[in-house]
Formats: C-alpha cells, structure tokens, sequence
C-alpha cells in the first residue's frame, strides 16, 4: 500500500483505535528505540552493503537512518557533519528519538546508552581535522552530507571501519543531497555505476558492487568479495551501493506539508533538493575563474577518436615528490586532451621513472612542459633533456607580461594567472568561431577547473592560491593544473620549435586561426 494512502486510512481511525493499533506494533516490535518507516529508508537499514550511500531528495530521513543505526545496530557508532556548528541538530535529534539526554557528556560530544552503545558526535571543518579520527576504531562510520566532506578526508576516516565485537557487524553509511559546488564531485564519481547516466555498466539502487584497489591507488571494481589476486596479491574487496532517498517516504514530512516548501526553492535547489537530481546544474561562485557551463560543454565535444583529427601538440606534468598527490600527465592534440594520466605511490618521486611515464605516452616531437614551482619537477626535466626531449619548465610564480583579452588588457600578476586566464578565453564558447577545446569526460579534472577563484587587485589578476584551494576540495587540483599548462605554455613551446622550422602541431593555439589556416607568430 502507498505511504499516503495508509497515512490517510491511519488517520480517518478514532483515537483509541489509533492507540491500540500502536501498543499492538510495539509489542510486536520489542517497543524499540527507534524503526525505519517503510519503503526505501527500511531498504537502507536492511542493507549488506560494506558501504551504502542513502542520498537524494530533502526530507527523506537520510540523517534520521544514521542515528536509527547507532542507537539500535551498532556498538560504537562516529556520525560526522563536516562542519562543527551543524552537529547541534543531530544531537537533538537524537534526544528526541532517545527520549532523554541521559548519558550524553557534552565535552566529548558522547552518547554513552544504557545498553552499553556509544555515539560519538565530531566534525571535521578543516582538512587535516581527519587526523583527529587516525587509529580509532568504531563498527559504524556515518557521513551526514557526505558532499560536504572532502574525498580524502572519506578515505582516510573509513580506514578505521572495523570493530573486535564478535557478531557484530561494520558499515560505512553516507547520506546526502546531490553536490550542489564542484568540491562535491568526488560522490558522484564514488558511486558513478548509480549515478552517471553515461556509465558503461549501471547499477540498479540496492545492487552491490565490489571494489577494491592495487599497489598504485588505483580503483578497481572486481566480482564479489574475494580473494582476487592483484599485483601478485591475495585482496579482498568491500561492497558498495547506493539507495535514493524520498520525502514522499517519510510520514512526518509528508504530513507536514514540507513538500511545497521543497516545491518554492529556486529552480536549480529545486532539482538537487526536491528531486533528487544527481545531474543537476548549479550556480556558480561569483568568482569562479571558469563556468561549470563551459567546462562541460567541453567534455560534451570529447570523443574517444579525437586525437585521430591531429598530431600530438603538446605535453605537462604536474609532479607529486612521493608525496600523497598524484602526479598528473595531460596530452592534447590540438584542443583534444587525452585521458589525464594519473600516478601514485614511490614512482612520483623517481624523476627517471616519471620521465619514462612521459616517454611512453610521447608522440611526435612534441614539447614537454614540466611544473618547477615546487621544486619536485627537476629531476624529471634533467631526465627528458638527456634524452633530447624539448622540455620547459613552468613556474607560476614567475612575473608575466602579459594582459588579458578583457578589452580593459587587465595585466596579470604571475605566470600562474595568465595560465588559467589564457585557459578561460580559450573555453569561452562566445569567441569567434567557438572553442575548440575538447576535455574527457572526469568529474575529478571538472572540480578542479572550476575550483579556482580569482580577484581583480592593484597589481592586475590574480588566482586563488594553490594550498587555500587545497583547503577546500581536499587535494591538490594536479589535474587541472596539467591542462591548464599543457594550452597556454605547451603553446609558447609550440611557437618556439615553430620558429626553429620544427613540424609540431599548432591547431588550437594563440595565434592560430583554425578557420582560415592562418597562423600570426610573434
């Protein structure tokens, strides 16, 4: 039967036939603290996944699911809202359903139950705040707004996922509505078999998929838990899922009349919060450098076969030195951009092995430009030079002498400005004859981009600061930074080998009209 339609029959009842149909479920049911109401919030409590993402609509119990679980599944439960402030609601609500505040000690944010549960309350504001959650181990790991989070502050807090109770069971539970800032990308590249519409091999909601990952970080979906042999490794995999969430499924809302205060929100809230749209689009910070529009109009454009219309144009990469980042390698031809190369682990910061990296994806005698701003890049270009690959080093904190093409010829106030400015006009669909920049399709690659935020100052433009962007999204945007530098100084490169008669490909750069054929060197 429809929610609505038992809601409707269940209050038509007089009083005392109310009463008595509740003292009879609660007998039934044990008089538990806490039951899921029916339909997909039930499917979610009722879920094996290892980890289950309950997202969608607003008002569909998703945070409500997360406190059930803590209060009648689990042993030791850690809820997280990422930002401190917004714990405040979910305390109370747990008073609410709990009927008391007992147990509860304020200072360390800790409900201790009388069955002997603990629920502990935390938040994680800023990104190293997921240090604060290092070795600490609880059998239900829950993220309210998961989109909130950063993607390595995920990882690194559901490492701890396990629990020395025999019988009892471990889970990672996320809840959310779809991201409504690039920053939330990651959830929809997380659970993508459920959510991307153009996955090669959907998800139905509820199914369970099993991933995993090798020796270099990569993510790997596999058939079932395992073991599965994996750089020479026995590896076992945990399953994943996701469930959508719907206000019409909860009967407190529903009766509240919460569905036309959702049907009031503007248009683009509308369909992340009222329908649950995971493919929505957004409004965009007033100083985000590049518009989310362009940048998937650009990912529209991509095909798989594009490289085919022109030689390898030019190279970046964006180092890691070993450190948690990947290094990044991005390749075009003309405005198509490859796949962007991804590296982890030890080999980043071997500059012969990245160099060799470089090499083995090389076509043409294309130029190679190579990050130097912080310091990791220079083994890598002593490397390709020895070897006699054109190599260029980019430091974005260099001088430029540049101007925008603003019709005011703002000046910029580093090389890294006039990089990301150059990469903005030359996406600007307005210009004449479009653009011709054609990005794959990555949700990772798509945050960074749209991540950046500029600033008009005395000194001319400048560009948000590489580790205030970190703050934000949780990592370096290595991604975007490869493509940026592979347009604007794989172009000079270009001009360069140009001017010393070397046959490279100039399709897409400045200077160059892919109309006419004509091409203005400086």
């Amino acid at each position: 039967m429809p929610l609505d339609d038992f809601l409707k029959r269940f209050s038509a009842l007089s009083p005392e036939t109310k009463t008595a149909a509740l003292d009879d479920a609660n007998a039934i049911l044990g008089n538990p603290v806490w039951v899921p109401n029916v339909g997909p919030q039930h499917e979610a409590y009722q879920c094996q996944a290892d980890e289950l993402f309950y997202g969608g609509q607003a008002g569909g119990g998703k945070s409500d699911l997360l406190l059930g679980l803590a209060l009648t599944a689990h042993t030791d439960s850690l809820i997280l809202r990422r930002f401190n402030r917004d714990i405040r609601s979910l305390i109370k609500r747990t008073t609410e359903i709990a009927g008391s505040r007992d147990g509860f000690n304020g200072h360390d944010m800790v409900f201790a139950r009388p069955d002997g549960r603990t629920i502990e309350f935390g938040g994680c504001q800023f990104e190293d705040d997921k240090e604060r959650y290092k070795g600490r181990p609880h059998d239900l790991k829950a993220f309210d707004e998961v989109s909130d989070f950063t993607e390595s502050q995920y990882n690194f807090i559901i490492g701890w996922n396990r629990t020395a109770k025999k019988g009892q069971r471990c889970r990672v539970v996320a809840t959310g509505n779809p991201p409504t800032r690039p920053e939330g990308l990651w959830v929809l590249n997380r659970w993508a078999a459920w959510l991307d519409p153009k996955h090669p091999r959907p998800a139905k909601p509820g199914e369970l998929r099993w991933y995993t990952t090798d020796d270099r970080g990569n993510e790997i979906e596999v058939d079932g838990p395992g073991p599965h042999l994996i750089d020479g490794k026995p590896i076992y995999a945990r399953s994943r899922t996701f469930i959508p969430a719907r206000v019409t499924d909860n009967p407190d809302l529903v009766a509240s009349g919460y569905q036309a205060m959702l049907d009031a929100l503007p248009a683009e809230l509308r369909a992340a919060y009222r329908d649950g749209n995971f493919q929505a689009e957004w409004h965009d910070d007033e100083f985000q450098l590049i518009p989310t529009a362009w940048l998937r109009e650009a990912m529209d454009r991509w095909s798989p076969d594009g490289w085919r219309e022109h030689t390898m144009t030019a190279m970046a990469v964006d180092p890691a030195g070993g450190g948690a980042d990947a290094a990044e390698i991005a390749w075009r031809h003309g405005g198509w951009y490859a796949p962007i190369v991804s590296v982890l682990g030890p080999e980043t910061a071997d500059g012969s092995a990245m160099a060799a990296r470089v090499i083995l994806h090389r076509r043409n005698p294309c130029p190679v430009v190579v990050d130097a701003g912080g310091g990791y890049g220079g083994a890598i270009m002593q490397r390709l030079l020895d070897n006699g690959v054109p190599t260029t080093a980019f430091n974005g904190a260099c001088e430029s002498r540049e101007v925008a093409l603003d019709g005011a010829k703002s000046k910029f106030c580093n090389k890294r400005a006039e990089a990301w400015w150059r990469f903005r006009e030359a996406l600007n669909p307005d210009q004449e004859g479009g653009s011709v920049i054609a990005l794959p399709p990555d949700d990772e690659l798509q945050a960074d981009l749209a991540s950046a935020h500029w600033e008009l100052t005395a000194r001319g433009i400048i560009l948000e600061a590489k580790h205030d962007i970190r703050k934000r999204i949780g990592r370096s945007p290595s991604k975007g930074d490869a493509v940026v530098m592979a347009w604007s100084e794989g172009a000079k490169a270009v001009k360069r080998a140009l001017r010393r008669n070397q046959p490279i490909e100039i399709q897409g750069i400045s200077g160059y009209n892919p109309h006419t054929g004509e091409y203005k060197g400086r």
